[in-house]
């Protein structure tokens, strides 16, 4: 018989403020890449963006623009967004509309426009006054798979697998249920407490990541450090992640995986 090894809590080993940047000239939340941790701790997850962005402030604005090399997901916390993105037949440019809740999932290969008239079908409907919260996250892909055929992925709110854990109600954007698969192995997932509490998130031992805060606030790993948004949470050693003392309300993106070891080039919008 196999002895059973101990669960070993992971810590919170950095917690620092996301960085107020501009992109195409909307105001945007930078938590990755951070500032003091470097590539190294968080492969495979290169950036991660949060922005409000209305579709009255979208008219005129030229927001498509390329990317190569990694898988580009967009997540909508509130409101709703539509995009465009050239993975039709021909390199064609295909819609979406994103309603609260959903995810475009974009892998982006050897090359593909993204972002192609952010907020165009709400303009055109007269919705000058819409306003969507997202976040965006780029992922690595390895170096073998940066060739690969862009392609896209729309889940709709009714699709992302919803399960209780603890206290909290957890949505399941990559993982277990997710018919979103990544280059690695990795959990994603949006954890809401609707009236405060605990939960303990088993992580592989094997994956590095960070829980970005984007509501209320809590402790987080066993050295219960307190964390409110827009808060990055790098998560230290160990097969368990544990939030405790979480107000009414909190929110935060668990995001994890398994690293690549390889050394990025990073060019912009391109990641070879």
């Amino acid at each position: 018989m196999k002895e059973q090894l101990a669960a070993t809590g992971r810590d919170a080993a950095v917690v620092e403020d996301a960085a107020l940047i501009r992109m195409m000239g909307f105001p945007v939340l930078e938590a990755l890449p951070s500032r003091s941790v470097p590539y190294e701790q968080v492969d495979p997850f290169i950036l991660v963006h949060e922005a409000r962005i209305r579709a009255a402030d979208t008219k005129g604005v030229d927001t498509k623009h390329p990317h190569r090399g990694f898988d580009n997901l967009w997540y909508v916390l509130e409101g709703s967004a539509s995009t465009g993105h050239s993975t039709g037949p021909g390199g064609t440019i295909e819609r979406a509309r994103l309603p609260e809740g959903s995810l475009l999932a974009l892998r982006t290969g050897r090359g593909a426009w993204h972002a192609e008239g952010i907020g165009a079908d709400e303009l055109e409907e007269g919705q000058t006054d819409a306003e969507f919260r997202s976040v965006l996250f780029w992922v690595n892909l390895a170096r073998k798979d940066k060739q690969a055929e862009p392609s896209a992925q729309v889940l709709q709110p009714e699709q992302i697998p919803v399960t209780q854990e603890g206290d909290a109600t957890v949505r399941v954007l990559v993982g277990e249920g997710s018919p979103v698969r990544l280059g690695t192995p990795a959990l994603i997932l949006d954890v809401q407490f609707p009236e405060g509490g605990a939960v303990t998130t088993h992580v592989p031992p094997e994956f590095q990541g960070f829980a970005y805060v984007l509501e209320g606030e809590a402790e987080f790993g066993t050295n219960r450090r307190r964390a409110r948004p827009p808060q990055l949470v790098l998560l230290g050693r160990g097969d368990e992640f544990r939030v405790t003392d979480a107000a009414p309300g909190t929110r935060y993106l668990l995001m994890a995986g398994k690293p690549y070891g390889e050394a990025p080039v990073f060019n912009g919008p391109y990641v070879d």
